[in-house]
C-alpha cells in the first residue's frame, strides 16, 4: 500500500506519516516497507491520463510501499484516534484469520482420523472421503504468494 493511501486511511498527512516512518526507522524493516524505484514510479503515473497541474502538485521523491505488517507498524507510531482505531482492526482481522485456518488444520486432522479408523469402506464410499479430503485439506493450507 502507498503512503498516500495508507496515510488517508490513516486520517493524517503523507508528510507527517513519511516524518514518523523516519523518526522511526528502526521499526520498519526491509519486509515492512520499500521504496518504490523511478520506473515503478512512472509505471504507476502511465495509468493515470491527466496529471495535475501546478507547483507542487507532485511528488519529489518516489512514494514508499508498506507490506500488510508495514501498516500495521504505521498505525502503532501515529498519534491519530483514527490510526488507533485501524490498527485494533487489523490486529482483529489477523486474529480471526488464524483462527479460521487453525479451525480447518483440526478438521482436516480428524478427517485423517477418522479414515484411519473405519477399516471398510466400500470404492464409492472412499472416493467421496478421499474428495472431502482433498477438500478440507485445500481449505487447510494456507496460500501461497503466487495465489
Amino acid at each position: 500500500m502507498l503512503d498516500t493511501d495508507l496515510a488517508e486511511l490513516y486520517g493524517v498527512k503523507t508528510l507527517r506519516l513519511n516524518q514518523q516512518v523516519r523518526r522511526n526507522a528502526d521499526r520498519f524493516p526491509a519486509d515492512f516497507l520499500f521504496r518504490l524505484t523511478n520506473q515503478e514510479v512512472a509505471a504507476l503515473r502511465s495509468h493515470f491520463a491527466i496529471l495535475k497541474t501546478g507547483r507542487g502538485r507532485h511528488r519529489k521523491y518516489p512514494p514508499l510501499a508498506f507490506t500488510e505488517h508495514g501498516a500495521v507498524m504505521a498505525a502503532t507510531i501515529l498519534s491519530s484516534p483514527r490510526a488507533a482505531a485501524m490498527s485494533v482492526y487489523i490486529v482483529r482481522a489477523f486474529v480471526r484469520l488464524r483462527a479460521l485456518l487453525e479451525t480447518n488444520a483440526q478438521l482436516a486432522r480428524k478427517l485423517d482420523a477418522l479414515e484411519k479408523s473405519v477399516a471398510v469402506m466400500d470404492a464409492n464410499t472412499k472416493r467421496q472421503f478421499k474428495e472431502l479430503r482433498a477438500v478440507v485439506f485445500a481449505l487447510a493450507t494456507p496460500p501461497t504468494k503466487e495465489q
